[in-house]
């Protein structure tokens, strides 16, 4: 397949595996115009070859008590399976760029991780599968009918960055551009912290989650499209902010704190919500990370984020369930009733630790925590009988509780919340076997 050649710097390959060189540019004018049209008639060929029916993921069992039930793995496991490769062949089997759902952060979690193995497999039908689905929402003048006013509706932005530095197509850097502009006016705290979401409900709430949803489109948007002045900057600062009211002594994160101090969960005192929850910590994990991994050392900002993930890895570090080598929904609380290890948080903290002992923003030991991580996280997939993956044990979109709240959550299997954060695992520390 034909690509538009960028820098080896460009901010696609930054939080993932490098990709390796692409090839010239098309050339500009009526000759750059034949290409890409040959482009778009290929991906378009390839799109016939992804489109197949899909049953709806299966619900695994409910949480019952903290003894974690027994780690089943399909009997004729292959050795030396790629499960990448394996995971996106059975989730593209199973759904079609059309009927895998809306514009989302789930879905766009998932073919952010896809990408990922399309970087490495060059595999045309991974690529072509995003554009398929994005094109469901971006008309040729790079309209889109989004109005971001949530963190969460950003987090597919990232695809947007992808389709342009792949294709060169104008209309998806017009789309990107829409959740830029929308930044400038979007609510914050008053000490900058981007509010969750533009509603009643979430006034003046900053949720670990919600750093995610922006600070890696950022990064990656001003790399493309040459806005790092800004969005370096921005993306640091939000991610500080966040931890300023969210990371607790033990370094690791409470799930939200409202400035207002108006919501049933918030203390009246802190703000904070009471528990610290594995996927919200996961997110901030991640993003804290590709973040790094993007911006220049020189970022005024850089020195407190760092240290913010040097706290908080020794806090994913010692919550680390040394039976299963995987995380509980409850982080802090794995000796309570009920509790249970969660497959998708246990992904997103195998790959920070993994990601940032590789790139020295911790000790190396961690990457002996990573690998232990990665073991019990390979443990919940297996090929069923039908030779499809199977994800299990990952906690449905939660939002802000206590408890008993959150050791009662659905657990799934092949949520998109869990297969996305595998993905970005699995191509981390592939390179690390």
């Amino acid at each position: 397949m034909m690509r538009r050649h960028r820098s080896p710097t460009s901010p696609i390959s930054t939080p993932l595996q490098s990709a390796p060189p692409k090839p010239p540019a098309p050339p500009t004018g009526p000759r750059g115009k034949a290409a890409r049209a040959v482009l778009a008639a290929l991906l378009a060929g390839c799109a016939a070859l992804t489109a197949q029916t899909a049953p709806a993921a299966a619900e695994g069992p409910p949480a019952a008590d903290r003894t974690p039930a027994p780690d089943r793995t399909h009997a004729a496991q292959p050795r030396g399976t790629d499960w990448s490769r394996a995971l996106v062949d059975s989730t593209t089997t199973r759904f079609t760029p059309t009927s895998i759902g809306g514009w989302s952060y789930p879905v766009g979690l998932y073919l952010f991780g896809q990408y990922g193995t399309y970087q490495r497999t060059h595999d045309a039908r991974y690529l072509t599968y995003i554009k398929s689905y994005v094109d469901r929402f971006v008309d040729g003048d790079g309209n889109i009918g989004q109005k971001f006013n949530s963190l969460d509706s950003m987090q597919a932005g990232r695809l947007l960055v992808i389709l342009h530095h792949e294709t060169g197509e104008d209309r998806y850097r017009v789309a990107a551009r829409k959740i830029r502009d929308r930044l400038k006016s979007y609510p914050r705290t008053g000490d900058g912290g981007f509010w969750h979401a533009d509603t009643d409900s979430r006034a003046h709430q900053l949720w670990s989650d919600g750093v995610y949803m922006v600070t890696p489109f950022l990064v990656e948007y001003g790399k493309e499209f040459g806005d790092e002045a800004y969005t370096d900057r921005e993306a640091v600062e939000q991610l500080n902010v966040y931890a300023r009211h969210l990371q607790a002594d033990n370094g690791l994160f409470q799930h939200a704190y409202d400035e207002s101090r108006t919501a049933s969960w918030a203390d009246k005192d802190t703000g904070r919500a009471p528990e610290q929850w594995c996927r919200a910590i996961g997110w901030y994990s991640m993003a804290a990370v590709d973040v790094l991994d993007a911006t220049p050392r020189s970022d005024p900002g850089r020195g407190e984020l760092l240290g913010h993930v040097r706290k908080l890895a020794g806090g994913i570090a010692k919550a680390q369930d040394p039976a299963t080598g995987r995380w509980f929904q409850v982080v802090n609380k794995g000796t309570q009733e009920g509790n249970w290890t969660e497959t998708s948080c246990s992904s997103m903290f195998t790959f920070a630790l993994s990601r940032a002992a590789e790139k020295g923003y911790v000790a190396p030991s961690y990457q002996g925590v990573a690998r232990r991580g990665y073991e019990g996280v390979l443990k919940k997939i297996s090929l069923g009988a039908d030779g499809l993956t199977n994800l299990t044990d990952i906690s449905i979109g939660t939002n802000v509780g206590d408890y008993a709240f959150y050791i009662a959550r659905p657990r799934q299997t092949n949520d998109f919340h869990g297969l996305g954060a595998f993905l970005i695992m699995n191509e981390q520390l592939r390179k690390q076997r």
